[in-house]
This record gives structure tokens, sequence and C-alpha cells, in this order.
């Protein structure tokens, strides 16, 4: 019998990527978005259910986690992938959007987790994977919200695991670096308060950085990293973290071998803040 993963943001980047790649594999995938009534490809592919889950609506994710299983029988896998990201100096974030950056990123990933405990119980069997981010494991300027719920993402789901491996469940977590997705035109969202002028030379300093070294080809694709969300998956083992890209991989070398300092001056220098 062919195992079964439901996957949360799965209308574009690493969510649909994840989907046509576990589906290339043989596996039921119950691919979840807000608005599956716009989606022209997955809805095409056999073996790929499209269903409606919003993070933010309790409602829609018990619906689909029911659907999932009413549909394929069983869910096996839980990717919790949809996510949200904040920039900008945290002063000039309203409490409304530091709110809805922790509603997607930690409450929702809560949520969705909680609904499909019930059925990893009872099957006495499952595994949660978890997307965090290089992210949730060192910082760079005007991210301050988004790196804060990465870093709840990586204390949650380690903890997490003590309590679930006793059940049958495992739980693991993949941190990518830098990925060529629509991310930062769907999902990212700048704040700045031009008139809080003591932070304009970072923000515009960061921005002008970021528009003259932003090169995808340089970053991991969306397909690299559903290669290492099935690697998590499948991979038997009981490890925790999976690094995902080259840069993740040199960021976290570079972090184990300098001391604060050090590594803050290199991002400083690095990112032009």
């Amino acid at each position: 019998m062919s195992k079964t993963i439901l996957i949360t943001g799965a209308s574009s980047g690493i969510g649909k990527a994840t989907a046509k790649y576990f589906q290339e594999k043989g596996w039921n995938v119950v691919a979840t978005m807000r608005t599956p009534e716009k989606e022209e490809e997955l809805n095409q592919i056999d073996n790929i259910h499209v269903t409606k889950l919003d993070v933010q609506d309790l409602g829609s994710i018990d619906n689909a986690i029911n659907e999932g299983i009413e549909k394929f029988g069983k869910i096996d896998v839980v990717l919790n992938n949809a996510g949200y990201g904040l920039m900008g100096p945290f002063e000039a974030a309203s409490r409304e959007k530091i709110q809805t950056q922790y509603d997607v990123n930690v409450f929702g990933l809560f949520d969705v987790t909680r609904a499909a405990l019930p059925h990893f119980r009872a099957n006495k069997d499952g595994m949660f994977i978890n997307i965090s981010s290089i992210g949730g494991r060192i910082t760079f300027p005007l991210i301050s919200m988004y790196h804060s719920t990465k870093f709840a993402v990586e204390g949650f789901s380690e903890s997490l695991r003590y309590e679930l491996e006793p059940l049958g469940i495992k739980v693991k977590i993949v941190e990518p670096g830098g990925v060529a997705t629509d991310f930062g035109g769907r999902s990212l969202d700048m704040q700045h308060d031009e008139s809080l002028e003591d932070y304009n030379p970072m923000v515009h300093g960061m921005m002008k950085n970021m528009q003259e070294n932003w090169d995808p080809s340089n970053m991991s694709t969306a397909e690299f990293i559903a290669e290492s969300i099935y690697n998590a998956a499948t991979d038997d083992s009981d490890r925790l973290r999976y690094l995902a890209g080259p840069d993740a991989e040199q960021l976290m070398g570079a972090r184990t071998q300098m001391n604060d300092s050090e590594f803050a001056s290199m991002i400083k220098q690095q990112y032009g803040a």
C-alpha cells in the first residue's frame, strides 16, 4: 500500500515541488492550500488530492485531514510547510503584522500538528516534518520576527520529539538555506516607516545589497529541497535536523567555528548592515 503525505502550503515553491516529487516516488499526496480553486496543475496529477487548508482556519485543518484519510485510508507524514515572512525593523512592525507572523508560522503549525495527532496515535505510527530554515539556527538583520518564529519551531519540534517517540511517531526538521522560489514575492512582507529615520541607513543598505546580489542560480531549487524532505521521510533514521542547501551547510559550519562577535561581524559585512 502506498504511503500518504499531507502538505501545507502546496500551491507554490517548496510545497508544490514536494507534492510532485513524492507523487513521482509512488506516494499519495494531500496537497493543501488556501485557494485550491486556483490550482491548475496538481489537480491533474494521479494520486494527488488537492484540497483547502488555511493554517489560520481550524475548520479547514480538520476537514483537510479527514478528507485525506477518507481518500487514501491513512496519512503517514504531515509536512508543515506553510510560511510567511515579515521583514523590516521591529519597531516599524505593527502588532497585527506580528500576530500574523506567529499565526502562520507557529500557531498554524501547532494547530495542524494537534489535529493530526489523534490519527497518528491510533496508528502508533506517523511523522511530522517541520520546515524551519537556516534562519531557525542563525540570524540576519531586519528579520527578527521571522527568525523568532523559526527558533520557536526548532524548540517545539525538538521537545515534541521526546513526547511522541514512545508513541511510534517521529518529528523531523528540514532547514533550507536560500531557495529560488517566489517566497519573496508571495510570502515576504517588508514593513518599514521612513519616518523612523534612524533605521533608514540599514534598511536602504540591506535592500540595495539584496537587489544587487539576488542571484537564483546561487540558491537551491525547490526540487532540491523536496529531495531533502523525501530523504527525511524515508531514511528510517532517528535524525532530527536536515540542513538543506550548500549555503545552509556553509553558514552553520561558520557559526560553529566563530564566537558571537566574529559571526555578527561576518554577517554585517556580508549584508551591508
